[in-house]
This record gives C-alpha cells, structure tokens and sequence, in this order.
C-alpha cells in the first residue's frame, strides 16, 4: 500500500500541526514498515531531517510552474503526482485536501484539529475564516474519511457541517516520545543552566493569544502571597494579547515574576530549543504544567505534561478532559481565584501530587506512538 501524506508543516511547522503530523508519519514507518510513505512537501527544511528509510519518500514540486506556484500545486496539480506514484490513499494531516482529489481512484483521509475559528470567529480575521471555512468544508465533504483528534472536534464537525458521524473517526494523536523518557539529573542540571530556569516555576505552553487564557494564570498570581509565589515560565509567542498580558504584570508589580523564555535571545539560539529536544527536560523541572485554556481541539502541552510525570492543572472545559482523564486538577478557567487554589494545592500538598503523577504514567500511556499509529492503520485499512 502506498500512502501520501499532505508534508508542508511537517517541514514548515515547528508547532502543533507539524508536531502531529511529524509523529504520526514516523510512528507508521516505525510500526508498519511493510508499507510505502510518501510525504508530497512545497519545500524540505531542516525541520525535518532526512532519514535513511527504505519505507519513506519525500517528493516536491519539480518544473514549471509547480515549482514556482506550490500552493497551487499542494491544492490543484499534486493529483498528477499521486496518480505518477500509484498513491492508494493520500492523507491531508491539517484540514485540507487536493480539489477533485475524489473525481481520481485514490481514497482520501483529512485529519480536522478542531473548528475553533467556527466557535470563535471574532478571533480570526474575517478573510481567515472564509478561506478556512471554504478549505475545511471542502474536504469533510470530499474526503472518503474524516480524522477528528478528540470526541469534541468530531461533535463539532457534525454540529457545525452537518456531516454525517459515521464518517468521522476519532483518532487520538500522540506526542513526541521523547517526553515519555525521563531526563537524566546532570541534563536537567545542564537545561536549567542553559535557560536560566529558576529552581521552582509553573509552566505555560502555547500561543498567547486570548482563548489560550494566560492572563487569567496571572490573576491567579495575585490571590497568592507573594512569599509563597513561584515564578511561572512561559513557551509561546504572541502579539496584541501578550501586550494586554505583560500591562496586567507591570501593573501588579509581577514583571519578575513571569519569564517568557520564547523572547530571550538565547534562547533563540538554542538549537535544541527550536526542535523542542530540551522541552522535556523543561517540563520535568516544573512543580506543573498550567493550561487553563477555554477551547481546545486537543490540548497536546496535557499530554506532553503527562508523559513528563508532572502535574496538570487545566480546564474542565472543550477536550481537556478527554485528554487529562483522571489525572489532571480541573478548574472553571474564568475563575482566577480557583486557578490560584490548585496552583497552591500542587505547591503544598505532597500527597496530592503524588497521587497525580501515578495517574498521569496510566493516562499518557493511552496516547503512546503505537496506539495512535494503530488507530489510524485501522482507519486506512477500511479504505
């Protein structure tokens, strides 16, 4: 069976769309090698590197005017190479699909994250929903079957499209393994150097944009003494919100006690930080993972936290739950002063914590590699 993979944020996207689509595509080679992986990228970068797998081709647009027009030829001209290839299924990880891809004999899966510019539109610019609207759409239609990452995505695919359940599977994504290994003690030592990481803190990963709730962490802070205050780290970058954030510390007098690792320049350096190979190393450091976030399509920093054996405190909102199971500590995230209650209880109470972490090993194991993997073989086999 020759199966097609839809490459661009595989090579262009170092956040959450690539890193899905990244572990998926290596969790196949590895657990089903006897298949062929063909990954159709516009352009190969360093994102990615090359790996010596029989089982893996990447192909990219070559002579005029593919070369020269990739979106034209990830949306129109790319059936032609999958017809070239003798491609059985083609696999769009992140919303999309070739126009007329079903007018061919090749079968067609698209994966939908979530619909949260559906929920959410005032968030978008209004140009951004309409094309993702008219590309989302088209594929749910047109794909032979639809991917949904969690129970609520695919609620909201049917809510929101009106397409039919049982032509949605849910298949939930894992996360790099390398957050399901623990760091050695002289590594962490070496991470929390590099980073000038403090010897107490509370995570934040995600972008910062207003859905993702940061600011409310920050309230949070200010319903705890300030003697008894860790600082919280934050990975992720944004623009007009952050400001909205970073007004609310400088009014509070929290400046010092927010570090955005995202904006330190040496941070930016660090190779091993922009291909997340020191995340894990970060995380299992934290007293604990905060992501009060109000709408999810999965909520991978859960999963990663999990596998970190590190507390979770998140949302009981959207998918958190699915994710966090009986793991995590759920709070209302519109309320500061609940927030400011768990991050306390992960601070002081032992028991508790420790409780956590042996249920967080039991949940993220139901994520690993190979279940995810297995989960969407079983998928392309009904193809």
């Amino acid at each position: 069976m020759n199966i097609a993979f839809d490459a661009k944020r595989i090579y262009q996207n170092r956040t959450g769309l690539g890193n899905y689509s990244r572990t998926l595509v290596n969790s196949l080679c590895e657990f089903f090698p006897e298949y062929y992986y063909f990954l159709f990228a516009p352009k190969i970068t360093p994102l990615y590197p090359s790996e010596a797998q029989k089982n893996k081709i990447t192909i990219t647009p070559q002579g005029f005017p593919s070369k020269y027009l990739t979106a034209l030829w990830r949306s129109q001209w790319i059936k032609k190479d999958l017809l070239k290839n003798y491609i059985n299924i083609y696999h769009g990880l992140s919303h999309e699909i070739p126009f007329g891809i079903q007018k061919t004999k090749i079968k067609s899966v698209v994966t939908i994250h979530d619909l949260i510019f559906e929920r959410y539109p005032s968030q978008y610019k209004k140009i951004d929903v309409h094309i993702y609207r008219y590309k989302f759409l088209n594929a749910c239609k047109n794909a032979d079957k639809i991917i949904a990452i969690s129970e609520q995505t695919k609620k909201d695919i049917v809510d929101f499209y009106r397409i039919d359940a049982e032509k949605i599977s849910t298949c939930y994504q894992s996360c790099n393994p390398l957050f399901y290994h623990q760091v050695s003690i002289e590594e962490k030592a070496k991470i929390k150097s590099k980073y000038n990481l403090p010897d107490q803190y509370f995570l934040f990963v995600g972008s910062v944009i207003e859905r993702k709730n940061l600011l409310n962490i920050c309230k949070a802070m200010t319903f705890i003494n300030k003697t008894d205050l860790i600082p919280l780290v934050v990975i992720g970058e944004g623009k007009a919100y952050l400001q909205t954030v970073k007004k609310f510390l400088a009014e509070h007098q929290l400046e010092q006690q927010v570090i955005f690792l995202s904006e330190k320049s040496k941070t930016l350096n660090q190779p091993n930080y922009l291909s997340i190979k020191d995340f894990p190393g970060i995380y299992q450091q934290a007293t604990a993972m905060i992501y009060p976030s109000i709408f999810e399509g999965f909520g991978i920093p859960i999963l990663e936290a999990l596998a970190s054996q590190i507390p979770v405190i998140t949302s009981n909102l959207s998918c958190m739950p699915e994710v966090g199971g009986d793991a995590a500590y759920y709070i209302n995230p519109f309320s500061p002063e609940e927030l400011a209650y768990a991050m306390k209880e992960t601070m002081n109470n032992t028991q508790l914590v420790k409780d956590m972490k042996i249920k967080g090993i039991v949940q993220a194991e139901k994520f690993n590699t190979l279940s995810c993997a297995t989960a969407v073989m079983n998928l392309y086999k009904t193809l």
